[in-house]
């Protein structure tokens, strides 16, 4: 397949398609047209046809999509067909929150290992994750090919921690905090700006039959 950028709509349309298509074989669907899936996911038969096409497409004409085999296609164009150690700075709710989360695992993302600067918290587990001081946080990553960090604290803890860890080699930062964070483009930012989530919600709610929110 020819190599070409895909866009950020497509990608996060992806997520969905594989958690659709898991409920699918879960009730043991073999099989799934684009117009049986576009009712389902509440996206046209042919935005599913056109995304996946990006890929290589996949499906068959008069045959529709094998379930399985598109679950697992999906996974591999995700990355998620192989195991991501993760670590969490911060171990305050939400931090524990995360090594909480059973569900991650199953994606193949595996949270090793919690990291807090109260030294109250370390040496406690959480869902059997051990917390470890900041301190020893650049060394960790390195010994146990950590890929992603998980940062949920506050706006200033998580902008100097981002520093910290540009010369670790991490790939990926998933980032809770409440700011945008500088680091080189070979480290990937996903921002969750829970606040600016629910703003949204609200402007949705507020606008709601003028026409907002819709795509």
């Amino acid at each position: 397949m020819e190599e070409r950028a895909i866009s950020q709509a497509i990608i996060k349309r992806l997520p969905r398609y594989y958690r659709y298509l898991g409920e699918l074989i879960a009730q043991g669907v073999e099989r799934i047209s684009s117009n049986e899936f576009s009712k389902l996911m509440g996206v046209t038969a042919s935005q599913i046809r056109q995304d996946l096409n990006n890929f290589g497409g996949f499906g068959q004409q008069g045959y529709g999509y094998n379930v399985k085999n598109l679950y697992e296609e999906i996974g591999k164009i995700l990355g998620i067909d192989r195991v991501h150690n993760i670590i969490v700075v911060g171990a305050g709710n939400f931090g524990k929150a995360l090594a909480g989360y059973s569900d991650f695992e199953r994606r193949g993302f595996r949270i090793k290992a919690l990291f807090d600067r109260d030294p109250s918290k370390v040496g406690n587990e959480y869902n059997g994750i051990e917390v470890h001081p900041i301190s020893g946080m650049k060394d960790y990553i390195r010994e146990n090919n950590i890929e992603i960090v998980a940062l949920t604290v506050p706006k200033a803890a998580a902008i100097e921690i981002a520093q910290q860890l540009v010369d670790t080699g991490i790939k990926g930062i998933w980032n809770f905090a409440h700011t945008d964070l500088k680091v080189p483009k070979d480290i990937v930012v996903e921002n969750v700006h829970l606040s600016e989530s629910m703003m949204r919600l609200s402007y949705n709610i507020v606008n709601r039959g003028r026409g907002a929110g819709r795509k």
